[in-house]
């Protein structure tokens, strides 16, 4: 701070340092806006590992049909969107038996929705034959056309992130709400 002769502060120096401030706090809030939103991600995507690794762990009947339901629903909404008459399906090796027995009824969901033949459905065995790749850890399953120009992610992790896009305005709204009732009860 420059101090001139008469020991007043110079204007532009103290615009300046108000200014330089009050950009550090709109980092600080920036910043904990992002560390909010990226815990509500990582606690949103803990939650859908539960959702499809449940199965596995107490091997539930009840548990194991809704998340069948959920493959099949997630694979008819994928041919939906890609309308090939055959495409390639990646899912989990753990999540492959469960597919596998969904694919009938997904295939005539599919037909009737779209009033096309039932497509041919080739489930790909080596995306998981090698147990070091994980193209998603949630569950959920990837479409794509046979000469893989067209892509369907709709795996559990990938809607979730477009969930996030969507909200983030109004996930940041609360943000903003929030940081405004701590700062008129401090």
């Amino acid at each position: 701070m420059v101090i001139t002769s008469d020991l007043t502060v110079s204007p532009v120096v103290f615009y300046s340092e108000y200014s330089m401030q009050l950009n550090a706090s709109r980092i600080k809030v920036l910043q904990a806006q992002d560390d909010l939103v990226n815990s509500m991600k990582e606690a949103a995507a803990k939650e859908l590992l539960n959702v499809s690794h449940h199965h596995h762990i107490l091997n539930i009947t009840h548990h194991d049909h809704a998340y069948k339901h959920l493959l099949k629903e997630l694979i008819v909404q994928s041919l939906l969107r890609l309308k090939e008459p055959a495409v390639l399906l990646r899912c989990r090796k753990d999540d492959a038996h469960l597919v596998e027995s969904a694919l009938e009824s997904a295939k005539e969901e599919y037909a009737a929705k779209a009033n096309v033949h039932p497509p041919d459905i080739i489930v790909d065995h080596k995306i998981y034959a090698n147990e070091k790749v994980c193209l998603f850890s949630s569950g959920g399953v990837v479409l794509a056309s046979i000469d893989g120009k067209i892509v369907c992610e709709n795996t559990l992790d990938a809607r979730l992130d477009v969930a996030f896009r969507k909200k983030l305005p109004e996930v940041l709204t609360y943000f903003h709400v929030f940081i405004l009732c701590i700062l008129l009860f401090l």
